[in-house]
C-alpha cells in the first residue's frame, strides 16, 4: 500500500457569489487522486484553513512513518537524537547496551505501532526466567517506559503500552527465581577480617627473586581504608595528595566508554577523565597510617610527577578500569576468596566505621552514619545505612538481658 502525499499546497479562488473557496489535492493510499475543499467569507480565512489542514496532513504522515518503523529503528533514532546529547557518556553506553542485549533480540524487529502490553510483559518475564538480576530487568523496564512515553508525547502512539506493564515487585521477582529476598543491608558484600588478611597477604606476595607478582596493589588497600570508588581512585593525581595534612582531595574520576566513530560504536573502549558521580562526591578524605603507607608504596612503584595519576601504568598514563578490575579478581582467586566486586572494598570501609571496631579496652569505636556518608560522598546518611553498611546482629547478643517482662 502506498503512502498518502500532497499534490498541491492549496489554491484559493473567489466564486461568483463573492464567497472564497480553496482546494488541496492529494494522493491517497490507493493512489487515487483526491481533494479537500474549503470555503469562507475572506481569502485570508480560506488560506488559514488550508494551511492548518496541510500542517495536520504532514503531521499525520510523519506519525505514520514512525509508527511503521521497527522498534530497533525507532529506539535507535530516539537514543541518538534525544539521549546522546543529554546524558553522560557512560549512561548513554548503558542505554545502548540495554537496547542491544535485552530489547532488540526479542522485539527489535516488531513494528512500533503493533507493540502491545503483552509483548513487553513477555520480554520482562523472559529475562526474569533467564535468571537476570532484578536491577538489570528494572533498567529494561525503565528504558522501555521512557521510550514509549516519548512516542506518546510525539503523538506517534495514542497511549503508552508500558502503563499496563508495572515492574514486578522485588519480593515476587526473587520468589519466581527461587531466591531469598534479603533486605538491602543484609545483601551487602563485605570482607571479613580473615578475608582482609588473606587479601593483603596475596596482594604483596612475591616471586622467588623478591619481585611482586601484582602491580598497583597499594591502590586496593588504599580503597579499603578510604572508601573511594574505583573511578575516584584511578582519577587521583599526585597533586591531590596532601601527606602533610593527611588528606586526599577527590576532584575527578576515570571511566571507560565505548569508542565511537560519530554516534556509531567502533571497536575498543576509551578512557574518559571527567567529573565525579555527584556534587557531594567532590570531597576531602582523611588518611590513616595505612593509607599513607599505601600512597608511598604506589609512588615507589611508579612516579611521573605531581600532575600524573597516583595509580598510573608503566607510561605514567591513567590506568584502564578494566585492567584494574581484572587484576583484583586474580588476587581474590589466588587468595581463595569468594568473588566480590571492587565496591566490596567501599562497603567494608563503611561497615567497619558504622558498626565500630573493638578497642583493646573492650569499648567500640564507631562513627555516625552521617559522618560516614560525608566520607563516602553521599548526599544522605540513609543511602549509607541502606546500601553500604552490613548489619552486625552479633552486637545484639545480650542486649535484652535487663528487660525481662
Amino acid at each position: 500500500m502506498s503512502q498518502k502525499r500532497l499534490l498541491t499546497n492549496g489554491n484559493a479562488f473567489k466564486r461568483t457569489d463573492d464567497r472564497w473557496c480553496g482546494v488541496v489535492w492529494y494522493m491517497d493510499e490507493q493512489e487515487q487522486r483526491k481533494r479537500k475543499s474549503f470555503s469562507g467569507t475572506t481569502k485570508a480565512e480560506v488560506n488559514k484553513k488550508m494551511t492548518d489542514y496541510i500542517a495536520e496532513f504532514n503531521k499525520q504522515i510523519l506519525q505514520s512513518d514512525e509508527a511503521k518503523r521497527t522498534v530497533q529503528e525507532s529506539m535507535q533514532h530516539w537514543l541518538q537524537v534525544f539521549k546522546f546529547s543529554s546524558v553522560e557518556r557512560t549512561t548513554y553506553d548503558r542505554y545502548e547496551c540495554t537496547a542491544r542485549h535485552q530489547i532488540y533480540p526479542l522485539i527489535g524487529e516488531k513494528v512500533v505501532g503493533d507493540i502491545k502490553a503483552a509483548d513487553l510483559k513477555k520480554l520482562l518475564n523472559h529475562w526474569m526466567n533467564e535468571g537476570y538480576a532484578y536491577t538489570t530487568v528494572k533498567k529494561v523496564h525503565m528504558q522501555l517506559k521512557e521510550f514509549f512515553r516519548y512516542l506518546v508525547e510525539q503523538e506517534v502512539l495514542d497511549r503508552n503500552p508500558m502503563n499496563s506493564v508495572p515492574m514486578i515487585k522485588k519480593a515476587n521477582y526473587f520468589a519466581a527465581q527461587n531466591k531469598e529476598n534479603l533486605p538491602e543491608c543484609d545483601a551487602i558484600t563485605v570482607f571479613t577480617p580473615e578475608e582482609i588478611e588473606l587479601f593483603k597477604s596475596e596482594c604483596f606476595r612475591t616471586w622467588s627473586n623478591g619481585k611482586r607478582i601484582y602491580q598497583q596493589v597499594g591502590a586496593y588497600i588504599l580503597m579499603l581504608n578510604t572508601g573511594l570508588r574505583t573511578g575516584e581512585m584511578l582519577g587521583i593525581l599526585n597533586s591531590d595528595v596532601d601527606l602533610e595534612n593527611k588528606v586526599l582531595h577527590v576532584r575527578q574520576g576515570v571511566k571507560e566508554v565505548y569508542h565511537r566513530n560519530g554516534l556509531a560504536i567502533d571497536s575498543g573502549r576509551d578512557v574518559k577523565v571527567g567529573k565525579l558521580k555527584s556534587a557531594t562526591s567532590k570531597r576531602d578524605v582523611p588518611l590513616n597510617a595505612t593509607a599513607i603507607e599505601m600512597i608511598e608504596d604506589l609512588r615507589r612503584e611508579y612516579y611521573f610527577g605531581p600532575c600524573t595519576p597516583l595509580v598510573c601504568d608503566e607510561s605514567g598514563d591513567y590506568t584502564r578500569p578494566v585492567n584494574f578490575r581484572k587484576r583484583y579478581y586474580r588476587i581474590l582467586e589466588a587468595a581463595g576468596i569468594q568473588r566480590k566486586g571492587l565496591h566490596a572494598l567501599r562497603h567494608t570501609f563503611a561497615t567497619n566505621l558504622v558498626n565500630g571496631v573493638k578497642q583493646p579496652d573492650g569499648s567500640i569505636k564507631a562513627l555516625t552514619p552521617r559522618q560516614v556518608a560525608d566520607l563516602l560522598g553521599h548526599s544522605t546518611s540513609q543511602i549509607t545505612e541502606m546500601y553500604y553498611v552490613k548489619r552486625d546482629n552479633s552486637r545484639l547478643v545480650g542486649a535484652t538481658d535487663e528487660f525481662d517482662l
